[in-house]
Order: structure tokens, then C-alpha cells, then sequence
């Protein structure tokens, strides 16, 4: 049972599972827009997740303690680096139009950990897009919408439709919804100056929002000119689901409430999809 829980906190620490999640979202992304199997940019997207999650989580431990670095930290550096030969790879792999997007928002990612901003002026010690008041959860709600829908789609060499335009707005307002859990988590760590919306507004309130994320995503599929009952069923059922995770948030969560079950929502709306696809 011991080694059974140190692989499973690696597979979460080591940020396997979000990558699994982006992946998810991405496949998502192709089976709604008609897209074939396309094995580059998922295996990209995945790796790509793993590489910059671990960068901006232990970019300061390793920065400040990298002769003392504990085992387990050094075992996922060592398992980040190979990510990183492995999104090389798969990213020389994809259209070369693509390359301008995804330095976009390599650019950001970078930001988001290294410090960059003049001392005390917007952010604490750490100067970077991380600790600006209120923007963290948007930052990511924008990188994830991006990668998971515009990048098959331009990679593709699909028109930016109307319908793709949707879907992306539908994919950011799904990750903000899945980030409350986490920010209600949070509270009990996170700095007051990164003025996240539990710290603003309190908890309830926060739920509220989340609801109102959630009603907002699910009724924007109608909007589409293209979509299935089969699609509206399953988006249905994830956005009950994830409803339920978000006015079920505490802030003393169990231990993998929000960094296994909510941050799996994506993989498990993947699997009703393929489930549907093929009856």
C-alpha cells in the first residue's frame, strides 16, 4: 500500500494528472470540431502541461535549494527534463504557423513564475505574474482555453469560426468554475495581497459565481451551429457534476478532493464522450 501512495502522490506532485486533464480537453476539442486522432497535439499538449505545471511550481525550490534538494523533488526535475526532450520532439512535430502561437504562450507561462515586475509595486517579493492581485486563476483560465481549443484548431488549419470562438469562451468560463475548489483550498495559504475572489468576496458568495460560470457554460453550446444531442447530454452531465465539487468546497478539503477529483473532471468528460461515440 506505501508504494502504491508514493506513485500516486508522484502521479499528482509530478503534475501527470493535470497533463491528463489538458490532454482530455484537447481530445475533446477534436472530437467536437470533427478533427482525426492527432497524436502530435495531444502527446505535445501533455508534455508540454507536465514541463511548464513543474516549472512554475518548483522553479523557487530549485532555485534556492537546488544542492539540498529533497529526493522526491530531484526525482521530478530529473522526470520534468525528460518531459521536456519528449515535448521537444512532438513540437518540431506540428505546423510551423504553429510555432508563433505556442511561443505566445510559452511567454506567459515563463512569466507567470519568473520574477520580471518592479519590487512592491503590483506583486509581492516574487515579482512575477503569479502574485498580481486577482489575475492568477484568469492567467490560467486563458493559457488552458488556448492550448486545448486554438491550438488543434490552427495546427488543423481549421477556420477560426464562430463556433470555435464559443467553444474557447465555453473552455475558459469551465476552468475558472474548476479553479473555485482550489481557491476556497488556498485560502488557508494563500498571501492577502493575490486578492483571490474567496479572499474578496467570502466563500458563499464565490459559490454563487461558480454557479452562475457553470449555468453560463453549459447554455452557451446552444449558441453553436453545430453541436448534438449527444454533446448537450454529456456537457449536462459534467457541469452537474462539477456544480457539485464546487458547492461541496471547503477549506479544509480531504487531501485529494480538489487536486485529483476536480482537477480529473476534464478526463472524465472525455471518457462520456468516447463513451457516446461509440454506441
Amino acid at each position: 500500500m506505501r508504494i502504491i501512495k508514493q506513485f500516486f502522490d508522484f502521479y499528482i506532485n509530478a503534475s501527470i494528472h493535470v497533463a491528463l486533464s489538458v490532454f482530455s480537453l484537447t481530445w475533446i476539442t477534436l472530437l467536437e470540431f470533427g478533427i482525426s486522432y492527432n497524436e502530435t497535439v495531444l502527446f505535445f499538449n501533455f508534455f508540454a502541461t507536465i514541463t511548464g505545471y513543474n516549472f512554475v511550481k518548483y522553479f523557487g525550490l530549485a532555485k534556492f535549494h537546488h544542492r539540498g534538494l529533497a529526493y522526491k523533488l530531484k526525482v521530478i526535475q530529473i522526470f520534468s527534463f525528460l518531459c521536456f526532450i519528449a515535448l521537444c520532439y512532438y513540437a518540431f512535430m506540428l505546423e510551423v504557423k504553429t510555432w508563433l502561437y505556442i511561443l505566445l504562450l510559452g511567454g506567459i507561462t515563463f512569466f507567470y513564475a519568473i520574477p520580471f515586475l518592479p519590487r512592491n509595486v503590483f506583486v509581492d517579493s516574487n515579482q512575477n505574474l503569479r502574485e498580481i492581485s486577482g489575475l492568477k486563476i484568469y492567467v490560467i483560465g486563458l493559457v488552458w482555453s488556448a492550448v486545448t481549443v486554438f491550438l488543434p484548431v490552427i495546427n488543423n488549419e481549421m477556420n477560426i469560426s464562430t463556433d470555435v470562438i464559443l467553444t474557447v469562451l465555453q473552455r475558459f468560463v469551465f476552468v475558472l468554475a474548476l479553479m473555485i475548489p482550489f481557491e476556497i483550498r488556498d485560502l488557508q495559504y494563500d498571501s492577502l495581497k493575490l486578492s483571490t475572489i474567496p479572499q474578496r468576496i467570502g466563500v458563499g458568495k464565490t459559490k454563487m459565481i461558480g454557479f452562475v460560470l457553470l449555468t453560463f457554460f453549459f447554455f452557451l453550446e446552444f449558441f453553436k451551429d453545430q453541436t448534438s444531442t449527444e454533446n448537450v447530454f454529456v456537457l449536462l452531465t459534467i457541469t452537474l457534476i462539477t456544480l457539485g465539487f464546487v458547492l461541496f468546497s471547503i477549506k479544509n478539503q480531504t487531501k485529494y478532493y480538489s487536486s485529483f477529483f476536480v482537477e480529473g473532471l476534464p478526463i472524465l468528460w472525455l471518457i462520456l464522450l468516447l463513451f457516446y461515440s461509440f454506441l
